[in-house]
């Protein structure tokens, strides 16, 4: 059996004894480079935290916010999860047993999951039990609840798809495993009859939301090296999807464009990632393993700005926020970024622990879930 890794955002801790993703680093270690220190900057936007709640902590694992309509669900490794609507707790329950994955949302339900591949819904409107199901194995990443389907992603490299009704098992979708992997965080992303996940070995897969069947699949990154640790190349985190094209960043490999329908290459560029990308009508951004934060032109990859004044500052993917491209850091510090050119525009802290969790949107507004529980709603002015 080979060994897994634990993904969070950036920062991914060995299973194998104590270790960091610094084993896997060449940046590590007592003499080797430091973290950035943060230089004073001059906003040019102005940015307040504009709500926020303790959640609960996450321990070693990644919670990452739901944000359906004008709710904000979000759940903790102690069991609890909440529902706040403008800052309001309109309900908080506690599922029973530690929480490892999650959260997944729509109108109808909240899901989340265990270490142990237990997989609980609950209703949005009150918070009571729906139903419960299991996977084959640990759930670390959020469910996906879209289209008539929950979808989760286990540890063990298979989507299971769940009937949203009585959560029946569907269909089950397994890769073949590799000897030495990362254990991810991100979730599949579900659009019409598409569903797309990326995997060990640097490929992004589509498969039916009807059966599970394959469909295509696209070479994010080739493996390479003499060792195991070298060939890790792993899409760890979630894909990315506008219009005809989806786009995916791989670890120790590159970020890949392709198209939606047939999975054929659009264009590469060779940057490594744990963190992801983002999209917008113009950009495609990610954040690499070096702590900068790439734009590349949308259409062929090339570069147009590259900001890295944040060095080994294990950010969190880019999030477009019209004008401005937010990303988070290892010191729970939000840092918000001109959309023309990466300069400093804002910068926000939170609570001084990590943010490991994707950043997610509410409106023109940004949720942020640190490690040490703390959700926060800040809104740029």
């Amino acid at each position: 059996m080979g060994y897994s890794f634990r993904a969070a955002a950036g920062l991914l801790l060995l299973l194998v004894g104590c270790s960091t993703l610094d084993a896997l680093n060449p940046f590590s270690g007592a003499s080797g480079p430091k973290m950035a220190e943060l230089q004073t900057i001059q906003p040019t936007d102005a940015v307040r935290v504009l709500w926020s709640a303790d959640i609960g902590k996450a321990g070693d694992h990644t919670f990452v916010p739901a944000v359906v309509g004008s709710s904000v669900y979000s759940a903790a490794l102690d069991g609890t999860v909440v529902r706040l609507d403008d800052g309001q707790q309109v309900w908080k329950i506690n599922a029973g047993k530690p929480l490892s994955g999650g959260v997944g949302a729509d109108q109808r339900m909240v899901v989340v999951g265990t270490a142990k591949g237990e997989l609980f819904a609950f209703a949005t409107a009150d918070g009571s039990l729906l139903w419960k199901a299991r996977a084959s194995s640990e759930i670390v990443a959020p469910p996906t609840v879209s289209s008539g389907l929950v979808i989760v992603r286990s540890g063990d490299h298979r989507l299971t798809a769940y009937d949203p009704l009585d959560g029946k098992r569907k269909w089950v979708y397994q890769r073949p495993s590799t000897p030495l992997s990362l254990r991810v965080v991100a979730g599949p992303v579900l659009i019409d009859r598409y569903v797309f996940a990326g995997f060990p070995g640097g490929k992004l897969i589509a498969v039916s939301a009807e059966n599970g069947a394959p469909l295509w699949e696209g070479t994010v990154a080739l493996p390479k090296g003499a060792t195991e640790l070298d060939r890790i190349a792993d899409v760890t985190s979630v894909p990315v999807i506008d219009g005809r094209m989806i786009c995916a960043v791989a670890f120790q490999g590159r970020v890949a464009c392709f198209d939606l329908g047939n999975g054929n290459l659009i264009w590469s560029r060779d940057i490594s990632s744990a963190a992801g990308v983002a999209i917008d009508s113009r950009y495609v951004y990610v954040s690499d393993d070096k702590g900068a934060v790439h734009a590349l032109d949308k259409a062929s990859g090339a570069s147009l700005w590259k900001q890295d004044k944040l060095f080994l500052r294990r950010l969190t993917a880019p999030l477009p926020m019209r004008h401005l491209i937010a990303v988070a850091d290892v010191k729970g510090v939000v840092h918000y970024l001109s959309r023309d050119d990466g300069s400093f525009a804002a910068r926000q802290t939170t609570d001084g622990s990590a943010v490991r969790a994707p950043l997610q949107r509410l409106g023109s507004h940004l949720v942020v879930q640190t490690a040490n529980g703390r959700l926060l709603v800040i809104e740029t002015q």
